[in-house]
């Protein structure tokens, strides 16, 4: 594999990544890299992606319906008022990744979130988007960074406010499923704009 756009099934090129599984051809044309908004939004995938942490993002989008459940949804208020029957509960629960310190962050970031203002986390996180004008598209797997300059700085803002599990990679990861940064290949169908 040359990391180029690759023909899917339908003959239109792909991230060679998003032809891995069906599961992966869903996320990939729908999902990843398109505009998220919202506070709960956005607190879910911030978590999705700190589980995620260590994993294959597989593991996590096949269990997300798994974690949406035993997460009321991410709903920032309603997991933020979970006391400790709900974390024995989560630590418990086989359709979800059952890591105590993924859990406690998870736990201890929403009740951190519900103190904030609405919008506030959609502002700060977005307040780091780079200006895609001055990104090229990648054309290739291997110009797409795992970490940024704009990574790192989200990162040491979401710590500095008291998030918890939310390193340079992880905020990375999060601003491409989020749609802060393209990183779909130059000549990939879901790039926006084509």
């Amino acid at each position: 594999m040359t990391g180029e756009a690759i023909p899917g099934p339908d003959g239109r090129l792909r991230c060679p990544w998003g032809l891995s599984t069906e599961d992966y051809v869903v996320y990939h044309d729908e999902e990843w890299g398109r505009p998220v908004h919202g506070d709960d939004a956005l607190f879910e995938r911030l978590c999705l992606e700190a589980f995620q942490s260590g994993l294959s993002w597989i593991t996590i989008l096949r269990r997300r319906e798994g974690f949406r459940r035993a997460f009321a949804g991410f709903e920032i208020a309603s997991v933020a008022a979970f006391g400790p029957a709900d974390r024995e509960r989560l630590l418990a629960d086989e359709g979800i990744i059952r890591n105590r310190a993924k859990v406690d962050a998870t736990l201890a970031n929403a009740k951190l979130l519900a103190d904030w203002s609405p919008g506030e986390l959609d502002a700060l996180i977005w307040s780091y988007a780079p200006d895609p004008a001055v990104r090229p598209a990648p054309r290739v797997l291997a110009e797409v960074p795992a970490i940024t300059d704009a990574s790192t700085a989200l990162s040491k803002a979401l710590k500095k406010r008291g998030l918890r599990f939310i390193g340079p990679t992880t905020a990375y990861a999060l601003m491409q499923a989020c749609g802060l940064v393209d990183d779909h290949l130059a000549d990939c169908v879901a790039r926006r704009g084509r």
